[in-house]
């Protein structure tokens, strides 16, 4: 009797012992196979989605957020304008893509945004403090730069009816070619001014304070 309780109890030790070597099987490698053509494939899509006319900022000061967070600054910035960034890609910019005579806004995408944040004197001007929408009207020898209140716009339809100022300013050649479009806020005397530069063409719309 004792002999066979022996004998059962070593067979369930022996039982059970398999069912916990089978549970603790470790699990099959799943090995993923990456195609070189198809994970090129991918990057192209991505890359084809990516805008080719980025977004950009530009503080007066210059890098205000960066002083205000490291407590060089206070308060507001003078100016900041908002806009997306084409590329040259080869082409002749001024006279063919940007047609002389006709509304460009200065830009690609949304219009391109200009805030003062508090009022300013343009060429003689006084600018109130606010958001506009500014574009421009290039000439070969003059680019007329507008400010406008129609916001939060996209593509090419301007509606003139809503300007509200209106600057000339010469152009002048670029000392180099650039190669996307780059507008900057730069200190001028008792004011600043602002650069805008795209292929061999410069110019500046200056205000005061």
């Amino acid at each position: 009797m004792l002999s066979s309780f022996r004998y059962t109890l070593s067979f369930q030790v022996l039982f059970f012992s398999i069912l916990s070597c089978r549970d603790n099987k470790p699990a099959p490698v799943q090995q993923v196979n990456v195609q070189p053509a198809a994970a090129k494939a991918q990057e192209k899509k991505r890359a084809s989605n990516m805008d080719k006319s980025p977004m950009d900022i530009a503080y007066y000061p210059e890098d205000f957020p960066i002083l205000k967070m490291s407590g060089k600054a206070t308060g507001e910035p003078i100016a900041r304008i908002i806009y997306s960034r084409p590329s040259k890609d080869g082409r002749e910019i001024f006279g063919n893509v940007v047609k002389y005579g006709t509304y460009w806004r200065l830009g690609a995408n949304e219009g391109t945004e200009l805030e003062f944040f508090k009022d300013v004197s343009i060429l003689g001007k006084t600018v109130r403090k606010g958001r506009y929408i500014i574009y421009t009207v290039p000439y070969k020898n003059k680019w007329t730069i507008k400010l406008n209140n129609d916001l939060y716009t996209w593509g090419l339809s301007i509606h003139s009816a809503k300007d509200v100022y209106s600057f000339d300013v010469p152009v002048s050649p670029a000392e180099n070619n650039y190669e996307v479009l780059t507008i900057k806020f730069e200190s001028k005397d008792k004011g600043a001014q602002l650069m805008m530069a795209w292929d061999s063409v410069k110019t500046y719309l200056p205000f005061n304070y």
